[in-house]
């Protein structure tokens, strides 16, 4: 047969299971930022990005990691919230969104976090980073030990506010895996970051807006930041719970960096969470602790042993797509006393036809010590004649 025919006979055909493979994943709208990120922070799975590890300034941004260094301390009992801090000279010179906060103030932990979150207030930022870390010096380089401990590849911090500066830099990637550690580590933290309205006593009540819109146009939303400089653009990360009959207190983030206004910032970001909620359902595949299976356990004081997650186990599938997806797992076999509970002992693969989607680690939901000698000598027998 000809190859050029062939090719030719085929040809449409080719296109066709192209065209097919594509309709499968949902195309994400235009969004009119230098890059973005949506992320299903319920099933840890990115569903949109573009130029997602490009070098950009954080702007006020920046001020979520102060926030969770200063919530890390607060864990820590290092500092309190009605612990009073007393306003240093550096703080109240600082230029850019404020609090107006002075010199002659002692203002409590907890409003300055609100000033911080609500108002964007450089002057906040900065005396919760002295509080915290001595100075402000100090507290940038736990900034830095921080970022790299969470992973944050691309980042480099020099200042706790996010004014710009030389070497300022970070990613959307980055932001994104911030603020989801963030949202995970701190959940009782997280309600100061839907405040409205906030101002501290004796300041301008002109100041007291959350520059947060969707806070005020969307009830799912509740957080995170914005930030601006000029050359940051506006920038927003904002994020939203939704309930759905499926899966109750689905989570989405959206990144967006370097929009043209404020309003921009907010259309976009509200345009990519409005999109992953109808383009993907949420699937909850098994409960946080609820066994995927039981396999025999040989040698051991108990006969089995449960193998599943401490937290849910949760997709996002192209939505009208949840009848294909079927999962395997794959352990050792036999499986062998003693195990430790959270030791991983298999891995769950979901798959949507033959195709990966995901593969979760399954690991010891209990421990299971090893049998006594006359048991372990039976088992041992057992398996042999096995």
């Amino acid at each position: 047969m000809n190859s050029r025919w062939l090719q030719a006979l085929l040809a449409p055909v080719l296109v066709f299971f192209c065209l097919f493979a594509a309709a499968q994943v949902p195309q994400p709208p235009e969004v009119a930022a230098r890059s973005y990120l949506l992320l299903d922070v319920s099933a840890n799975q990115v569903l949109a990005s573009r130029e997602v590890d490009a070098p950009v300034e954080p702007a006020s941004l920046t001020k979520l990691m102060t926030g969770y260094l200063v919530f890390q301390a607060l864990q820590a009992k290092k500092i309190d919230l009605q612990q009073k801090i007393q306003v240093s000279e550096r703080a109240w010179r600082m230029p850019g969104s404020r609090m107006f906060i002075d010199p002659k103030m002692q203002v409590p932990v907890d409003d300055l976090i609100k000033g911080m979150i609500v108002q964007s207030g450089n002057d906040a930022t900065v005396a919760l980073a002295e509080a915290v870390g001595g100075t402000v010096e100090h507290f940038v380089e736990l900034m830095n030990q921080q970022a790299k401990a969470l992973g944050m590849k691309n980042t480099t911090f020099k200042n706790p506010e996010g004014l710009s500066a030389p070497g300022h830099v970070t990613t959307a990637r980055d932001l994104g895996l911030l603020a989801t550690r963030l949202m995970q580590d701190f959940p009782e933290d997280l309600h100061y970051y839907a405040i409205k309205k906030y101002r501290y006593q004796g300041t301008p009540t002109a100041n007291d807006t959350n520059r947060n819109m969707l806070l005020f146009r969307d009830p799912t939303v509740d957080g995170l930041k914005t930030g601006h400089t000029d050359a940051a653009g506006y920038c927003l990360i904002a994020t939203a719970r939704r309930d759905f009959p499926n899966l109750q207190g689905r989570r989405l983030l959206a990144v967006v960096l370097g929009a043209s206004s404020e309003t921009a910032r907010a259309n976009e970001a509200q345009k990519l969470l409005n999109w992953g909620y109808t383009a993907y359902e949420g699937l909850k595949l098994f409960d946080a602790s609820q066994p995927v299976l039981q396999p025999q356990v040989w040698k051991g004081s108990d006969d089995t042993v449960k193998l599943g997650q401490q937290q849910p186990i949760v997709l996002a599938v192209p939505t009208g797509s949840s009848s294909r997806i079927k999962t395997q797992v794959a352990r050792p076999d036999p499986l062998v006393a003693p195990i430790r509970k959270g030791q991983q002992v298999g891995t769950l693969r979901i798959l949507a036809g033959d195709q990966v989607l995901s593969e979760v680690p399954l690991v010891a939901l209990e421990g299971v010590e090893q049998a006594g000698i006359f048991g372990r000598a039976w088992d041992a027998v057992r398996l042999w004649i096995k």
